[in-house]
C-alpha cells in the first residue's frame, strides 16, 4: 500500500505522518471530529509543505508594537525593506524578503502578494550564508487591528521558523507568554527570542533582563539548550546599533543550511497533535478481557438460561426413572396411585409468575452490562463506549436467542436413557415379588389343607421376597447416583457451552473486534509519539543555543553551545 507522504521528508517524518493519516482514518467513526481536526491540519499542512521548495526555508519575524522587529528585518536584510518609525501599527501586511529564486510557492501559500515579495541587495556580506532564507515581517502580534492579528495568527501556523522579537519593556507580556510562546512551546527547535534595544540598557541591567527572559520561558515550558542540547535560541542584540546582529545572522544562516526546519516544524506540529489526542487513545493500565472476566460473564449467562437447575433436574429424572424402574411392585403400584390422584385433582396449578422471565432477561442485562464495563475498564473515553455500544448491540435478542438455543437443545429431563442393568434389576424385583406370591399361596394352600402342614418353609420363601425387594432398590439407588450425577453434569454442560457460543458471537466477538481495534490505533499513536521524549510531546521541549562574546563584553546570549545539532 503506497504511503501517502514521501518527498523530500526523512523516513522517521514520513513513517510518523503515515501512522497519523492511519490513525485518523482509523478513529473517525469513534474520535469526536474537534479531537481530530488539529491532526488533520497538520496532515493537510505537510502535504502541502512536501509539494513547495525543500530548499528554502521560511522564518517568520515577530513581536508587539514598538519591539524594533522591522528595524531587525532590515539589520538582516541588509537594505531598507520594511518601513519603521513612531507611527503604530508600522507594519500593516507581511513583507517577505527572499535571498534566492524558487520561493513563489511558499509565499503564495503564505498569501504574501508580490508588492510586497522583496529581494536583498547582490553581494551583501551575508548573501551566500543565507541562500534559501525566505525572511517574513509579520504585523504586530498585539496590534489594536482585528485583521493584523488574524494575519499573525495564519503565517505563524506555516512558517518553518520564527524569531520572536521583545524589547526590554515588553518581553513580560502575559499576551506574548500566554497566547503565543506557551501554546507554540513545543516548537522550541524552530524558535529564535531575541532581546531588542540592549543599546538602552546597561551590561548589568541586559544581563538581567535577559535571565529574567529565560526564567520567563522556562516557566512557559520552551526548553532553553544547555552544554548543546536541543532548544530555543535566546540571544540580546540592538538591531539600532547593530550589536549582536552579526552572530544572530550567523545563527539564522546556520539554521537555513541546515535545511531540516521543515521537518522539524512538522514534528512539533505533530508532537502537539498527539499531546492533545493522548486522552483518546492512551489508557490506564491494562485493558481487555482476562479468562477470569470472560469464565464469570459464561457463569451469569448459564445461571440465566438454568443451566444448573437443567442439569439437577436431568440427574433427580434420571435417579427418579431408575428407582421406578427398579423398585417393588407395590410401590409402584402405591406411587400410579398418588401420581393419579394427583392428576385428577380439580385444584388449578399456579401458572409460573412472571416475574421468572423478567429476572431471566435482566440476569443476561446485567451479564453483558458486567463484561462491557470489565472490557472498558481503563480504556479511553472514545473507546471504552464504543466497547460498551458493542456489547449493548450484541445484548439484543439474546435473551431470545438463548430461549431458543435451550428449546433446540430439548429438555434432558424429558426422556432419560435407560442403563443396560436396569432390565437386570427388573427381573430381580420380578423373582422378588414371585417369592412372595408363591409363599403366600403355600401358606394358603397349608391352611385350606390342601398341602402338607408346615410354616416354615413357605414363611421363610415369602420373607425372602419381602427382604430382597427393598434390598434391589436399595442397591439400585446406591448404583444410579453416579451415572445420574454424570448424566446431569453433561445435561449442564451442553447448555452451559451453546449458552457460550451464542454470546460470544453476540457479545464477546464484538467486543473483541473493538479491542483489537483500539490495539491498532495505540500502535499507530505509539508511532505517532514516536521515540522522542514524552515531556516534548506534551509540548515542553525546546532547543537551545550557547553563550557568545561580542567584542570584550558579554550580550548575554545563550548558555554554551551556539545550536549544537
Amino acid at each position: 500500500m503506497p504511503t501517502p507522504f514521501g518527498g523530500h521528508y526523512g523516513r522517521p517524518l514520513r513513517n510518523r505522518l503515515d501512522a497519523l493519516h492511519e490513525l485518523v482514518g482509523l478513529s473517525r467513526a469513534r474520535v469526536e471530529s474537534d479531537a481530530l481536526a488539529e491532526a488533520g491540519r497538520v496532515l493537510d499542512e505537510a502535504a502541502a509543505r512536501q509539494r513547495l521548495s525543500s530548499r528554502h526555508t521560511v522564518i517568520a519575524v515577530a513581536g508587539p508594537t514598538g519591539s524594533g522587529k522591522s528595524t531587525l528585518f532590515n539589520a538582516l536584510a541588509g537594505v531598507s525593506v520594511s518601513e519603521t518609525g513612531l507611527r503604530r501599527p508600522t507594519t500593516a501586511a507581511p513583507i517577505a524578503l527572499s535571498w534566492s529564486e524558487g520561493a513563489a510557492g511558499l509565499l503564495d501559500r503564505l498569501a504574501i502578494p508580490n508588492r510586497l515579495r522583496r529581494r536583498p541587495l547582490a553581494g551583501g556580506t551575508g548573501d551566500t550564508e543565507l541562500q534559501g532564507l525566505v525572511l517574513v515581517d509579520l504585523p504586530d502580534h498585539d496590534s489594536a487591528v482585528t485583521a493584523h492579528r488574524d494575519q499573525v495568527d495564519r503565517v505563524l501556523g506555516l512558517v518553518d521558523g520564527v524569531i520572536w522579537v521583545v524589547d526590554p519593556e515588553k518581553y513580560a507580556d502575559a499576551a506574548l507568554h500566554e497566547r503565543y510562546l506557551r501554546p507554540l512551546a513545543g516548537h522550541a527547535e524552530v524558535t529564535f527570542v531575541v532581546l531588542n534595544q540592549i543599546d538602552r540598557l546597561g551590561t548589568d541591567a541586559a544581563d538581567l533582563v535577559l535571565d529574567d527572559l529565560r526564567r520567563l520561558l522556562d516557566e512557559d515550558g520552551v526548553a532553553l539548550g544547555e552544554h548543546g542540547e536541543p532548544g530555543a535560541t535566546v540571544l540580546a542584540l540592538s538591531a539600532l546599533t547593530g550589536e549582536g546582529v552579526p552572530e544572530l545572522r550567523e545563527l539564522v544562516a546556520r539554521f537555513v543550511q541546515e535545511r531540516t526546519a521543515p521537518e522539524r516544524r512538522l514534528s512539533a506540529d505533530i508532537d502537539a497533535a498527539a499531546a492533545k489526542l493522548r486522552h483518546a487513545y492512551v489508557a490506564e493500565g491494562r485493558a481487555g478481557l482476562d479468562e477470569r472476566s470472560r469464565d464469570a460473564f459464561t457463569d451469569r449467562l448459564a445461571a440465566a438460561v438454568g443451566a444448573q437447575a437443567a442439569g439437577e433436574a436431568a440427574e433427580r429424572v434420571w435417579r427418579r426413572g431408575a428407582i421406578r424402574a427398579c423398585g417393588t411392585p407395590w410401590l409402584r403400584l402405591y406411587r400410579w396411585y398418588e401420581r393419579k390422584r394427583a392428576h385428577g385433582s380439580a385444584e388449578p396449578h399456579p401458572a409460573p409468575p412472571a416475574e421468572e422471565e423478567l429476572t431471566a432477561r435482566q440476569r443476561v442485562e446485567q451479564a453483558v452490562r458486567i463484561v462491557a464495563d470489565d472490557a472498558s475498564r481503563g480504556l479511553p473515553a472514545p473507546w471504552a463506549q464504543a466497547v460498551r455500544e458493542a456489547a449493548t448491540r450484541g445484548a439484543d435478542g439474546l435473551p431470545e436467542a438463548l430461549d431458543e438455543l435451550a428449546v433446540s437443545l430439548g429438555d434432558p429431563a424429558a426422556r432419560p436413557p435407560r442403563p443396560a442393568w436396569w432390565p437386570a434389576a427388573v427381573l430381580a424385583q420380578v423373582v422378588m415379588t414371585l417369592l412372595q406370591i408363591f409363599g403366600a399361596l403355600w401358606l394358603v394352600g397349608q391352611i385350606i389343607g390342601v398341602l402338607e402342614p408346615g410354616l416354615l418353609p413357605p414363611v421363610l420363601v415369602m420373607l425372602a421376597g419381602i427382604v430382597g425387594g427393598p434390598l434391589v432398590e436399595w442397591a439400585c439407588e446406591g448404583a444410579v447416583k453416579g451415572p445420574a450425577r454424570r448424566y446431569g453434569q453433561e445435561a449442564e454442560r451442553r447448555l452451559r457451552e451453546a449458552a457460550a457460543a451464542c454470546s460470544r458471537a453476540r457479545v464477546l466477538d464484538p467486543v473483541a473486534a473493538e479491542l483489537v481495534r483500539y490495539r491498532e490505533v495505540r500502535e499507530q499513536y505509539a508511532t505517532v509519539v514516536g521515540s522522542r521524549p514524552s515531556a516534548r510531546v506534551l509540548g515542553a521541549s525546546a532547543r537551545v543555543v550557547g553563550d557568545y562574546r561580542s567584542g570584550t563584553r558579554r550580550l548575554g546570549a545563550t548558555r554554551a553551545g551556539a545550536r549544537a545539532r
